[in-house]
């Protein structure tokens, strides 16, 4: 007989690839159990063995033959008529019939060829063939396949010499047969590939998706649009695509429903914020109308919350650029798709400010206003500026300003000076904010006593007395409240921008927001409080002393110092001689190339220092103004030159005694000394200003405008 092959083999290296983790650890259960089983049955049939050789020792073999004749005759006849039958001794030769006669004979079992001779239990099977009974051996030991020795090098010890030998490992043929099938099945398979797309098709396969998936997005945002209320369930079906899975249409897909549930929002949401129910209201009964519509106002809230919080993740995966492994989106798209988020974020918060969850769009905004990204933050800035000009009340103005300036602050005031300058863009104007609302909204004039007796009767006067109490009444409530509630919004704003501009002119005075802040209190310079007035003009004129500020800086401080001094600063006796020497002397550091920096500023600070303090100017500083921009108009770029003889004009106007410098004849003593920087005692009234003639024959001012400076202009 064949020894039996053990047809399950060691998967091979190419199964284990296509082979799970789970799979593999059952496949090596299964084989280890079945190992176990085998050795088992070994184990039971070694023990068997075992017994049958103890009880031979014990007890006195019988032999096959009974040489003294003690067995019964019929037995003797019956065992060898059944030996007749089984094996006729003609087919025997004589060298056979001795053997098995010497070897019955034999009294010592392990004396005997267990191949050639019964078993010692015979007496369960005495009637059957010795030749049978020999095929019923179990042959559990030649299963096991034969090893061969390997003869190695012997070792030499006390007792002599050790021989050593090691086992030659098997090949087994089953694995080469299991590689040669896998071959073959692997041959199959690659005899029908799936047909490669050309470029070109691929493109229209592409087109074709992406044209079904905007059908479906057009058609599921006009059901919506259609009846908010009643498919306002398939907000959810259209927000799932932003999951898209298709990866030749996933990033296109995501951007288009991104923009469609944007617009949604904006057009479906109320004009109020929706708060949650109370448990009271929860358990009220309300008609079918009531209940549809509170459906309505929970699903929207709810989709809306999903929908930030998934443009929150899209901005987080660009910032983090960790490609998540189920996802079919390249690390390349995540830009994109963090533009079309943040362009959406920044629609909403100007949108929908008196809406929910509006405070949290402003978290996420703002510190995108510093990013790297040039493109993203000047989007932000944008939107936060649009919101600054449209906000009247100034709820939603003083929430953005709030978080601005604790991340400024938090940051150690290393940021974008773009971020400050979007408080440029405050509707903050008087505090005086009641004179204005009665400027607006003027009140109504009522009849007096004797227009009423005069065209009224009796009933009528009486009526028309107490319409005009329940109008005076509402009146009053109405701009009361609304001018409290803005009054005090505006106050509370102004005070965390002044408290922000503050410290970053005593904390970060080199800081490149420096700039933005004297812009801002430029601005709002007239409504600081009166007794920051005196500590604050002896930091700007410090600042310029210092000599570290740029030259543009240094004008914002001047602009500033005059703004605090023209608003509430009247009252105060203030001389800023020292800010008007220092604009004198810098004039001619103004820029003179393509850029023109600082000539608009320029021209602000001398309207303010100028002509709206007119009373408090000399005419000897008036003129050594005019003089000095006259000669600063023959440097700069034509268009500087017409806005600054403008101003020259305006100059002129208002202090009409300066006409002398139309006149080439001295007046009084001294000689002009235009090096001199003070421009008291300059003497500026012995000169006159001839560059007017040269920029008049000017080749550049004369295709640019007619001459401003004309005899028949002035009076």
């Amino acid at each position: 007989m064949k020894a039996r092959r053990n047809k399950k083999q060691i998967p091979s290296f190419r199964k284990l690839l296509k082979t799970s983790k789970v799979k593999l650890e059952n496949k090596l259960k299964n084989k280890q159990f079945k190992q176990q089983s085998t050795l088992k049955k070994y184990r039971k049939e070694q023990r068997k063995l075992r017994q049958a050789v103890k009880d031979a020792v014990s007890k006195r073999p019988i032999p096959l033959e009974d040489p003294k004749g003690k067995r019964p005759g019929k037995r003797i006849e019956r065992e060898e008529e059944e030996e007749e039958e089984a094996l006729p001794l003609d087919m025997m030769d004589e060298d056979d019939l001795q053997l098995m006669k010497d070897l019955g004979q034999r009294a010592s079992f392990l004396t005997r060829d267990l191949s050639s001779s019964e078993p010692v239990h015979v007496k369960k099977r005495k009637r059957e063939h010795v030749i049978e009974k020999y095929e019923k051996i179990p042959r559990a030991l030649q299963t096991a396949p034969e090893k061969e020795l390997i003869h190695l090098l012997p070792i030499k010890d006390k007792s002599g010499i050790i021989p050593q030998t090691r086992e030659k490992p098997v090949i087994d043929s089953n694995q080469d047969e299991e590689d040669q099938e896998e071959v073959e099945l692997e041959e199959e398979i690659i005899e029908d590939p799936v047909r490669e797309l050309t470029l070109e098709e691929h493109l229209t396969e592409r087109k074709k998706k992406l044209q079904e998936k905007k059908m479906h997005i057009a058609a599921l945002a006009s059901a919506i649009l259609s009846d908010p209320e009643s498919n306002i369930k398939k907000l959810k079906e259209l927000r799932s695509m932003l999951m898209e899975q298709d990866p030749d249409v996933a990033v296109t897909v995501r951007k288009l429903v991104i923009v469609s549930l944007m617009e949604l929002f904006k057009d479906i949401t109320p004009s109020y914020k929706i708060r949650p129910l109370t448990e009271a209201e929860k358990s009220t009964k309300i008609r079918k109308e009531t209940q549809k519509l509170r459906e309505f106002e929970e699903g929207l809230v709810s989709q809306y919350k999903f929908y930030l919080e998934n443009l929150e993740q899209m901005v987080k995966d660009w910032k983090q650029r960790k490609l998540k492994k189920s996802n079919v989106i390249s690390l390349k798209a995540y830009k994109g798709l963090a533009e079309v988020a943040v362009k959406s974020l920044c629609e909403l918060l100007v949108a929908l400010p008196h809406f929910n969850f509006h405070n949290n769009i402003i978290v996420l905004i703002v510190p995108l206003m510093n990013d790297v990204s040039k493109l993203i933050s000047e989007m932000c800035c944008e939107a936060v500026k649009k919101l600054f000009k449209q906000d009247k009340l100034g709820q939603a103005s003083l929430g953005v300003i709030k978080v601005i300036s604790g991340f400024v602050k938090g940051r150690n005031y290393e940021v974008r000076p773009e971020m400050l300058k979007t408080f440029l863009c405050l509707r903050i104007k008087e505090i005086e904010v009641k004179k204005d609302t009665e400027d607006i909204n003027k009140p109504k004039k009522f009849m007096t006593f004797k227009e009423k007796r005069k065209t009224l009767s009796r009933m009528q006067r009486k009526w028309k007395k107490a319409e005009e109490k329940l109008e005076r009444e509402l009146r009053e409530a109405e701009a009361s409240e609304s001018t409290e509630k803005k009054l005090k919004l505006h106050t509370e704003t102004l005070n965390i921008v002044f408290v922000t501009y503050f410290r970053i002119l005593k904390k970060a005075q080199r800081s490149p927001l420096l700039p933005a802040v004297l812009e801002g209190l430029a601005k709002f310079a007239h409504l600081i409080n009166v007794e920051f007035f005196d500590d604050l003009l002896v930091v700007l004129h410090t600042l310029i002393e210092s000599g570290d500020l740029s030259y543009q800086e240094s004008l914002h401080c001047v602009q500033t110092a005059f703004h605090i001094l023209s608003g509430q600063g009247d009252v105060l006796n203030i001389d800023p001689m020292k800010f008007y020497t220092h604009l004198y002397k810098t004039l001619f550091k103004l820029h003179a190339g393509a850029t023109n920096e600082g000539v608009e500023i320029v021209l602000q600070c001398l309207d303010i220092m100028l002509t709206k303090r007119r009373k408090q100017v000399s005419q000897q500083r008036a003129l050594a103004f005019i003089k000095r921009l006259c000669t600063l108009a023959l440097h700069v770029l034509p268009n500087s030159s017409i806005g600054i003889l403008a101003i020259n004009r305006i100059l002129m106007h208002t202090f009409p005694k300066t006409d002398l410098l139309l006149d080439n004849e001295s007046q009084g003593s001294g000689v002009f000394l235009p090096e001199l920087d003070e421009p008291e005692y300059c003497n500026a009234q012995n000169t006159a200003l001839w560059e007017l003639h040269a920029l008049r024959i000017s080749p550049q001012l004369t295709t640019a405008s007619p001459p401003l400076f004309a005899e028949e202009a002035w009076p």
